[in-house]
């Protein structure tokens, strides 16, 4: 706060791209914005300029967020944002921090402070992480309404809880804080970055009558909104509007209550005034907008150059802008980033911060621009009061911009113009012209040197004039000096009066002609060593200073020296050698005080901190011819704590001098009584120059790197001598508020602005990478550094170091690195502990070459008493040499010493090197020292035996001629096959042009890809080699399962049937398929549909119709299958349809979308499809499908066929059938029916058989037998058989399903065994002589007699009593019977006897064959007899047992006991055979059901049954039940 006292300053700049960092306190008084770490503040109250309040100190990293409160009675409360993750709230007033909270995760985006709750912050991140804070509670709450980056939030003006957040990618976001699902709208339209947000500060929505014009809004909409707002809360019934600014160059006016835009503005394109910009700002783009208050209809925003716009809403037309300042030059010449308002009294002012780094004021009402706040983007390196043009001072700042400041302007405080042009790099020296206006010398960072001519109206566009000589690094000091030779040597006539001297960081001085700056400009070096004959390497120039009269010129040193030439010749006159360190500056007394002597005194300052000041005047009047040096000072000013920076005389006292100083503070001295007067700490960062004022005897201008330029004056500070202490406490303090480079760097311009930015936009404090490398360390102090410029600028280096330049009364060395190893680069010393990171880093990069000469060198660094040893005796070995030239000199233990005699020497030199790189094992560097030699062959040779050749050998060994090369890549090849690396060894051998032998090399160890290559791109297509690869590829990829990659091979080695082969393997669906396709286009079409076909059956057993018709309609040789495929799904549907199942198939069926008719016969419907759909239209193309059909065989069904499988084999018989159906050939369709009935009965699916005959022949075969010619006999049986079938499922149906009455008994659950399941496979199972037991879940009709005689007697006489109610039913049931009387025929009966008689008989064959075979195996391999003969009775018995179950009666159990003898077996056979053979062929061609079990099914179905079928039944079985299981089977009904 004391350093505000009186003080005039030139701010740094206020921070780019934030979408609030700058705000005005609601009583007007204060105006803030973020530069930097920092908070700057105006005082704006006074209302002509404003004046520097103070600064908030805190943060440690750059501030992104600046907010007052605006709440009544708090208007100093303000709070701020910043990258180091914090939030601090400050009382502005009084420049203090009140609390602060470190809540975000991630950088802060955005920042304000709610204008109705007095004590809540909301704070934002590049996350998207909302905090709430309110800090009178220290409470706070989190939200995450979207995960993107924030770049700008508000809250509203009118509703406590609403916040409207702004994000990256062009959302709007509308949250309430006090709700859990918190967003209220997303407002979508802007597609780019949302740049601000501003609330209507009038709410409500209903004012504005232009905005629907121009919307065309339907008016209906308009009648909706009042009846929309009943459903608002209450709080918000009112709504309002929201304004939204965003790159994509709109503004937007948003309805908060519908949620959506009403309005869109977009930027004019405005004319520019004046200000030429370089072509890079066009791009860019800022859009902020401000909503004045009280104003709804009326919006201010930025526009693309830096113009401000009003804009009226209320206007329909399209121009609806104003464009803020007048006159010429009021406007910004870049992109706006913030506005904020403020009303005074009467007036509203606006305040706008920019890129071009002015802070502006406009007064509203108006239009124009109070005033302007120019600041600083950079370190201030130079400040120089103009000799003519009293009162003007320039400024040379980082930001690659000088400012010429007008301090004594009357009307504006801050008459400050600006110079960019051909700059393009720190500024960090000026000089005026002695007697020229407006003729300013600049140096910048880049060794640049120019002349600005700042005075022509024009000035503000004219480019500076540049020198054609540009020095190497940093420009220190530029001094206007008479000219030297060569200049001064010509005519008077044409030589300018003065010229232009620059000293820079290489440590030279030119001499720069003012009036041909494109001439060479001369290195003032030279004439010092002509005219002072000097023979010795000149010191580095590092300060270069005349003595205002330009009789004399001191030039300051790297090495602390300072010497003194006269004008003009640059006779050196005398050393001062005082200063141990490099000199950074000297000035010599003004000329004009009441004592002339005075004018000889020279004041310097160095890295130390200690000034000193000589007095020339005896050496000046003294005649020696030879300089003289000083050692003792005229006076010692000691106080300061850093490295000197700059000093200024006071021009209106006697030896009163001002200095600059690295310790943060700006130092008075009274010269003669070495008396500290006044100490000023104002800035917050190391000083770097310093200007007394030549108007004001009590004011003095310092400039510093926080960015900013200080006018304070001498007689109000309380402080008379700089702070104590090496490291003062508060400079630590300052120190540390220093932002973190490193996380700053680039970061917000990157991100925020694609443009490419001009360096004089390097972002604020972003100032290019040396400056900042030592911005932390303040005080480290290099030596070897000039303190004008940066601590990084470590370019005054030589390479040379005084010894003294390590002993210093003021001691840094131990912080720093010896000069020669500071670098551009330089790594920082950092204060902090980890000191020895940097050095071990680089230590560790050193240790890595070892030397390739150890043994010498180790030599060469022993005692000094050695190494002067060595001297001597190579001297006298070298003086016997001369006298005797043969002789080689004889070094005995000293063979290093080699190196400074002959070959011979060094031979033996390197033999001894060798030999200990041998034994070191380092053979790499021996070879290195042999190749020296010139020995290569012979190392070759050793490394190939030892199997030590490397890249670098090989590479070498084309020296030693062809054929060692060739030799030498052979043995390399070998010796990686055996560290296996193949494919080097490969290249190698292809680099000797063995080709075959790489490919064989690389085929050998399966390296096949690399070896098709290298065939493929180096020997002929047709080459066998690369077929061969091809197939054993293959071969191994089909091993491994890779089919598809060894189809690849076998296409590149042409043979496509194999690829088909290889990718059919997989079997699977998709494989089929596209290997399908694939013997399609290598024109295999026969094995193409076998595959297709394959692929189809796939398909159907997933329930995939749709597609396996895709895969067959590509081959016409597979139109049958298409047919038997459409069948198939039409049969399916049917069945399904007939008896939905409740289990849900894991896939679900895909059917075609067929047009079906329902009402014909299921042949019919059939036919219909094929013609419609598949095209089958001519008689032709049904035999040619029929002939298809009827050369595929499919074997006979069992019962462990897949269901799938037989419903497809049923499919291919109907289809046949409904061919022959087609072309009305009934004997062959009865044929296929029947083989499809039969074919269901074998695989024992009963219900199939039932529901299949019931869909084909939905009448039963009456029909059928009409059409049939009755003359064919076989077509006569098969009706018969198909008949049998018919009746069979007609049979078991009426015995299932008794009348509806006796069902009650059955449900009851006494009858379990009657229920109709899935199969009965009778017939098989008997036949086999197994229970079926296992396979079927229901026990047959003849198993269930023993275990069920009583229930099934109470049935059947229940049924009896029942029966007689309902007689209409009995009636109806036992004509059905009787039609089913095809059923009992004697001679079927009597052949299935015999059939089954056989079986029976080959089943014991069998057994006994089975058994013989174990026993001999047992015998084979008896090695414990006995226990397994035991186990060989067992299991004869348990075999034998097995035909007849335990149930079996006595006989069964009496069969076992009685083996039987083949020979009787054979007779049996024989005797069943010859009776068979009786029968007629025509029973044996087709099948028929099992005649006794029907009997046993009429006899169950019981009173039911017509009597003559009863008797009938009962004499089959008599007759023919011989077999056991029959016998068993009708004990009941025969006793």
């Amino acid at each position: 706060m004391a350093a505000a006292a009186g003080v005039r300053v030139l701010p740094a700049s206020p921070n780019w791209y934030s979408s609030r960092c700058s705000d005005a306190s609601s009583d007007g008084r204060l105006f803030g914005f973020a530069a930097r770490h920092r908070v700057c503040l105006l005082d704006v109250g006074g209302g002509a300029a404003p004046a520097f309040y103070g600064e908030l100190i805190g943060h440690t990293d750059r501030i992104s967020g600046f907010a007052f409160c605006h709440c009544p009675g708090q208007s100093s409360l303000c709070a701020s944002s910043s990258d180091d993750g914090s939030v601090k709230i400050w009382d502005a007033e009084a420049l203090a921090p009140v609390a602060g909270y470190s809540l975000h995760q991630n950088a802060i985006s955005a920042l304000h402070w709610s204008p109705l709750v007095k004590d809540l912050i909301v704070s934002g991140d590049e996350k998207g992480i909302i905090v709430c804070y309110w800090h009178n509670r220290s409470d706070s709450q989190q939200f995450f309404p979207e995960p993107r980056t924030i770049f700008c939030l508000t809250c509203s003006p009118h509703h406590e809880n609403l916040v409207a957040i702004g994000y990256k990618d062009g959302m709007v976001v509308i949250i309430d804080i006090s709700r859990k699902r918190e967003v209220l709208h997303r407002l979508r339209g802007h597609d780019d970055e949302i740049h601000c947000l501003a609330w209507c500060p009038v709410p409500g929505e209903e004012r504005l009558p232009a905005w629907q014009d121009e919307l065309q809004v339907v008016p209906s909409e308009e009648g909706k909104v009042p009846n929309g707002e009943l459903t608002q809360s209450t709080a918000m019934k009112k709504g309002c509007y929201l304004a939204s600014g965003s790159k994509d160059q709109t503004i937007r006016i948003w309805s908060c209550t519908r949620g959506r835009s009403v309005m869109t503005l977009k930027l004019p394109p405005t004319k520019r005034r004046g200000g030429a910009v370089d072509p890079a700002v066009k791009e860019r783009i800022w859009l902020t907008v401000h909503w004045p208050s009280g104003r709804s209809t009326e919006i201010v925003s930025s526009c693309f150059g830096g113009e401000l716009l009003l804009w009226d809403l209320s206007q329909s037309g399209k121009r609806k802008w104003t464009l803020l300042g007048s006159s010429e030059g009021q406007n910004h010449s870049r992109i706006v980033f913030n506005l904020s308002s403020v009303k005074l009294q009467d007036k509203e002012l606006l305040f706008s911060i920019s890129m071009d780094r002015d802070v502006k004021c406009w007064d509203l009402s108006t239009l124009d621009c109070s005033w302007t706040m120019p600041s600083l983007g950079g370190f201030v390196y130079s400040l120089a009061f103009s000799p003519v043009d009293t009162g003007c001072l320039a400024i040379g700042v980082g930001d690659s911009m000088i400012r010429v400041w007008n301090t004594l302007s009357m009307n504006n405080t801050y008459d400050v113009k600006t110079f960019w042009q051909s700059i393009k790099s720190k500024v960090t020296a000026l000089s005026w012209h002695p007697t020229k206006e407006g003729c300013l010398a600049f140096g910048t960072d880049d060794g640049k040197v120019g002349i600005f001519d700042t005075f022509s109206s024009s000035a503000k566009n004219k480019p500076p004039q540049i020198s054609s000589t540009y020095h190497k690094k940093t420009v220190y000091t530029l001094a206007w000096g008479p000219p030297t030779p060569p200049l001064s040597s010509g005519g008077e006539a044409e030589q300018p009066s003065v010229t232009l001297y620059s000293c820079a960081g290489e440590g030279i001085v030119f001499q720069h002609n003012p009036w041909k700056l494109n001439g060479e400009a001369n290195d003032i070096n030279k004439v010092i060593r002509d005219t002072n004959s000097i023979k010795h390497k000149l010191p580095a120039r590092t300060e270069i200073s005349w003595k205002p009269d330009g009789k004399l010129l001191a030039l300051g040193n790297e090495d602390g020296s300072i010497e003194i030439f006269q004008a003009p010749n640059l006779k050196l006159l005398c050393t001062i050698q005082q200063h141990h360190k490099l000199i950074n500056a000297i000035r010599w007394h003004h000329e004009h005080g009441s004592q002339p002597e005075l004018s000889y005194l020279i004041a310097s300052g160095s890295i130390n901190a200690t000034i000193y000041v000589h007095n020339l005047k005896s050496i000046v009047e003294s005649s020696s011819e030879s300089p003289l040096t000083i050692t003792e000072p005229f006076r010692t000013l000691a106080g300061h704590t850093a490295k000197i920076t700059s000093l200024s005389w006071s021009p209106h006292h006697e030896g009163r001098l001002v200095s600059a100083c690295y310790d943060g503070t700006a130092q008075v001295w009274d010269v003669m009584k070495e008396e500290p007067l006044c100490n000023y700490r104002g800035h917050q960062g190391r000083l770097l120059s310093v200007q007394w004022s030549p108007v004001d005897s009590d004011s003095v201008y310092t400039g510093a790197d926080d960015f900013s330029v200080h006018k304070w004056h001498i007689s109000k500070q309380e402080h008379t001598r700089p702070p104590q202490g090496k490291k003062s406490i508060e400079l630590e303090k300052k120190r540390s508020m220093q932002p973190k480079v490193k996380t700053k760097k680039k970061k917000k311009p990157i991100e925020k602005s694609p443009a490419k930015q001009d360096l004089s936009d390097a972002m604020n404090g972003d100032e290019s990478g040396k400056e900042m490398l030592l911005e932390e360390d303040g005080v480290s102090d290099h030596e070897g550094e000039k303190a004008a410029q940066e601590a990084e600028l470590p370019d005054k280096v030589s390479t040379t170091v005084s010894k003294d330049t390590f002993s210093s009364t003021y001691d840094y060395s131990s912080l720093s690195l010896p000069k020669p190893f500071v670098t551009q680069k330089a790594t920082p010393v950092k204060k902090d502990p980890p000191k020895e990171k940097p050095t071990s880093d680089a230590s560790l990069k050193k240790r890595k070459p070892r030397s390739i000469l150890p043994f010498s060198t180790f030599m060469d660094h022993r005692s000094k008493d050695e190494l002067h040893q060595d001297c001597l005796r190579l001297a006298a070995c070298l003086k016997t040499k001369d006298n005797n030239e043969d002789v080689s000199p004889d070094f005995k233990d000293r063979i290093h010493l080699g190196l400074f005699t002959d070959r011979a020497s060094l031979h033996k030199m390197i033999d001894v090197e060798g030999k200990q790189h041998l034994e070191n094992g380092h053979p790499e560097l021996f070879q290195q020292l042999m190749l020296w030699k010139g020995d290569m062959k012979g190392v070759l040779q050793a490394a190939a035996e030892r199997g030590e050749l490397t890249d670098q050998l090989v590479a070498i060994s084309p020296m030693v001629g062809y054929q060692a090369w060739v030799w030498t890549v052979e043995a390399f090849a070998k010796q990686l096959c055996f560290q296996e690396q193949y494919v080097k060894a490969a290249s190698h051998l292809l680099s000797i042009h063995k080709v075959y032998e790489a490919v064989e090399l690389l085929k050998a160890n399966h390296f096949y890809r690399e070896a098709i290559v290298i065939a493929k791109a180096r020997l002929r297509p047709e080459d066998p080699v690369l077929r061969d690869l091809y197939t054993s590829w293959a071969a191994l990829l089909e091993k491994d399962g890779h089919y598809s990659m060894a189809a690849k091979c076998y296409l590149g080695a042409s043979s496509p049937y194999d690829a088909v082969k290889v990718l059919a393997k997989k079997g699977d669906v998709t494989s089929l398929k596209t290997a399908a396709q694939l013997a399609l286009i290598s024109g295999e079409e026969e094995l193409s549909a076998t595959l297709s076909f394959r692929c189809a059956q796939d398909l159907l057993l997933s329930r995939n119709w749709v597609g396996a018709q895709e895969v067959l309609q590509q081959h016409k040789t597979l139109f049958g299958q298409r047919l038997v495929f459409c069948l198939n799904e039409l049969l399916c549907k049917c069945l399904s349809e007939r008896n939905p199942s409740d289990r849900k198939s894991p896939v679900p069926p895909c059917y075609h979308s067929w047009e079906l008719n329902r009402d014909t016969s299921f042949f019919d419907m059939v036919i219909e499809v094929w013609q419609n759909v598949l095209g089958m239209d001519s008689a032709e193309q049904a035999t040619c499908a029929r002939e298809q059909l009827c050369s595929i065989e499919h074997p006979p069904s069992t019962s462990n066929t897949h269901p799938k499988q037989v419903l497809f084999h049923i499919s291919h018989d109907l289809t046949l059938a409904a061919l022959s159906y087609h072309t009305a050939t009934w004997d062959e369709a009865v044929k296929s029916i029947l083989g499809a009935v039969s074919r269901s009965y074998d695989a024992g699916n009963f219900t199939l058989m039932q529901e299949i005959c019931s869909i084909i022949l939905p009448e039963g075969c009456e029909n059928l037998r009409h059409k049939l010619d009755s003359t064919n006999s076989q077509s006569m049986d098969a009706c018969r058989s198909l008949e049998g079938f018919v009746a069979y499922g007609l049979l078991y149906d009426l015995w299932w399903n008794p009348p509806k009455h006796s069902l009650v008994l059955q449900n009851a659950g006494l009858d379990p065994v009657l229920c109709p399941s899935e199969q009965t496979a009778l017939e098989k199972s008997y036949v086999s002589g197994q229970s079926s037991s296992e396979e079927t879940p229901d026990q047959t009709a003849v198993e269930m007699d023993e275990n069920l005689c009583n229930t099934t007697e109470v049935h059947r006489c229940e049924t009896e009593s029942d029966s007689r109610t309902s007689s209409v039913d009995l009636v109806d049931r036992q004509s059905k019977l009787r039609g089913c009387k095809v059923l009992l025929s004697e001679e079927i009966a009597a052949l299935q006897n015999t059939q089954r008689d056989i079986a029976e008989v080959q089943q014991i064959l069998a057994d006994m064959i089975r058994q013989h075979q174990q026993q001999r195996n047992n015998l084979q391999e008896n090695t414990n007899g006995s226990t397994q003969e035991s186990n060989l009775q067992q299991s004869s018995e348990t075999e034998s047992d097995k035909p007849c179950s335990d149930s079996n009666q006595m006989n069964g159990k009496d069969e076992v006991k009685e083996p039987i003898t083949l020979p009787e077996l054979t007779k049996q056979l024989l005797k069943a055979k010859q009776k068979l053979a009786e029968f007629p062929d025509n029973l044996k061609v087709f099948p028929f059901p099992d005649v006794l079990e029907c009997c046993l099914v009429f006899l169950h179905i019981g009173s039911q049954c017509p009597p003559e079928l009863r008797e009938q039944a009962l004499d089959l079985l008599r007759k023919d039940g011989s077999a056991n299981m029959y016998k068993k089977a009708g004990k009941r009904f025969l006793t």
